[in-house]
């Protein structure tokens, strides 16, 4: 594959020739410019008017053939979404037995509220005390994260993390547990931004679908191991004077820190150790030894022009101050808010609503749930990839699925109709993120701007997991009708919000889907698609052609 940038430099007055001869090397269509894959492009005055036109981008988007541009992707989705995924399964596997052990033994003196001595509206609080940090500290991890190296940062979450809980196992009282959930959302916050962000440097928004859903899927499968986890060590409870609780913290604390070495590895060495290197998810693309010269400039060229790039570490406080005054950063986040305060508490009770109905063996009932969280997660996001319908129509469809689910809930028909909307409801649920976040990222720009709006985004949406709990009081016991009605109503409201987004962004959106077909049916004959998506939604005809010559340079 190197050897395409050194054919493309070796005959460029060739490819000049041939291009302004018959026009085998720069074709338009439809509005769109295209060039033959393989060669790099060299009249670059023939393309100025592209959208989203950068001379340096333009030559080197050209220099790969599609199967070598196939061949390098598949490499990057090796190195990356493995180990992110993996990553974000640890980290759902500890959020989700928070709840869990609250079953564990339950009515048995072995049981972390009786032995904590603790009610269930104190339980409650421990999801407030964990978010609260994780809200605050979100956005400025990721902005430390963009400034030093990816896979230092993830790995001091990851350490600093498994510390915590493994120190949960010798806590004796409410007041422990409520510190070590406080410190356990400080230093988990920023890596699921942190991930975001490390994905925005490798892959274009309209490619970002397919590997959120690979990252999703590997998330909820968290459900499975949490409910067969949970599972066993309530059957061992009491062995070396460990509760079952104990044993789940300390087991999962112990695992997070043993798997983290990996990230460790910042600069392999000049004869790494090939068995590990694949697992070094978080280099970026200029400094990546394991992609050639042609493959960092064609990686970085691909992206549009506004992506962050890796290469730009100097912090500016001016992007933080145009995302403030962006209106979509606001609608995104309240987006996030409305659903996951709409969203969390009924995901944080589900072990305790499937208890309440009166069933056995918990734990298994946790099973199919999340099973079907990961069917509903790969449809959907399999769907919505085809780009045919407007991104937005797909987590709107999801959010009238909760609706139903909910008011079945609220209504209480009976204990197996409460179960299958709660089925249903909760695995449906796990599939809205998915589909958000690729639409998210069309909307950011530049490093820090893209650091800052992500982190902010996603911390500031995530409110719910500190107040959703509480809407399911004590007093609302064993149906929780009031609970599930006002989660009904915040589910109507992000559908609002949804919606009026939707509207903002549907240029953007509209643009994107459009060049990912181009670019399909381009790849079927040997071309590339040059444009790129520009930023329209909140510019006036003249200003964005104004904007637009700024950025280039050409004003």
């Amino acid at each position: 594959m190197a050897e395409a940038k050194e054919r493309a430099l070796e005959t460029p007055n060739e490819t000049d020739s041939d291009s302004s001869s018959d026009g085998d090397s720069l074709k338009q269509d439809d509005g769109l410019t295209y060039a033959r894959r393989g060669e790099q492009v060299v009249d670059i005055t023939a393309i100025e008017d592209v959208d989203g036109f950068d001379a340096e981008r333009m030559r080197d988007r050209s220099l790969l053939t599609e199967a070598e541009e196939k061949a390098l992707m598949r490499k990057v989705d090796w190195r990356m979404m493995t180990v992110c995924s993996l990553i974000y399964l640890l980290k759902n596997i500890d959020a989700d037995n928070i709840a869990n052990a609250r079953v564990l033994n339950n009515e048995s003196p072995s049981n972390i509220m009786t032995q904590l001595r603790m009610t269930s509206d104190q339980y409650n609080l421990l999801n407030v005390l964990y978010y609260v940090p994780y809200i605050v500290f979100e956005a400025p991890s990721n902005l430390v994260l963009k400034r030093f190296n990816p896979s230092a940062w993830q790995s001091r979450i990851m350490i600093s993390w498994g510390a915590v809980l493994l120190g949960h196992v010798g806590i004796t009282n409410k007041e422990g547990l409520y510190t070590a959930r406080f410190l356990l959302g400080l230093f988990e916050a920023g890596m699921f931004p942190g991930v975001i962000l490390q994905m925005t440097y490798w892959y274009r928004p309209d490619e970002m679908s397919l590997r959120m859903l690979f990252l999703y899927i590997m998330g909820n499968l968290s459900g499975v191991f949490s409910s067969l986890i949970s599972l066993g060590f309530e059957n061992i409870s009491g062995a070396y004077h460990f509760s079952g609780w104990q044993w789940l913290f300390f087991s999962e604390g112990l695992f997070t820190i043993v798997v983290h070495p990996p990230g460790l590895q910042v600069k392999p060495s000049p004869k790494p150790d090939t068995r590990r290197e694949w697992l070094t998810p978080t280099t970026v693309p200029p400094t990546a030894e394991w992609l050639t010269e042609a493959e960092k400039a064609f990686i970085q060229a691909r992206l549009p022009a506004n992506a962050p790039r890796a290469a730009e570490k100097d912090f500016k406080f001016g992007e933080i101050v145009d995302n403030l005054k962006d209106c979509r950063l606001w609608l995104f986040t309240l987006i996030w808010a409305t659903f996951t305060v709409g969203t969390a508490g009924v995901r944080f009770y589900q072990p305790t609503v499937i208890s309440n109905l009166g069933f056995n063996q918990d734990q298994l009932l946790d099973l199919p749930i999340s099973l079907l969280s990961v069917v509903a997660i790969g449809i959907t996001g399999l769907l919505a990839n085809t780009g045919r319908l407007p991104r937005p129509v797909y987590p709107l469809g999801i959010l009238s699925i909760l609706l139903v689910c909910y008011g079945v809930v609220a209504a209480y028909p009976s204990h197996g109709a409460v179960y299958a909307a709660t089925l249903i409801g909760n695995a449906f649920a796990t599939a809205f993120f998915p589909l958000m976040w690729p639409w998210r990222v069309q909307t950011t720009s530049r490093a820090t701007g893209s650091a800052f709006s992500i982190g902010f985004v996603n911390s500031y949406g995530q409110v719910g997991g500190a107040i959703g709990p509480l809407t399911f009081r004590e007093m609302y016991q064993p149906h929780y009708k009031e609970s599930f009605a006002s989660a009904m109503a915040l589910v109507v409201a992000c559908m609002l919000v949804t919606s009026v987004t939707w509207w903002v962004t549907r240029r953007s959106e509209a643009d994107t889907r459009r060049l990912m077909t181009a670019r399909v049916r381009a790849g079927r004959e040997g071309l590339v698609v040059l444009n790129d998506v520009v930023d329209r939604d909140l510019q006036n005809g003249d200003l964005q052609k104004k904007r637009a010559s700024c950025r280039t340079g050409r004003l």
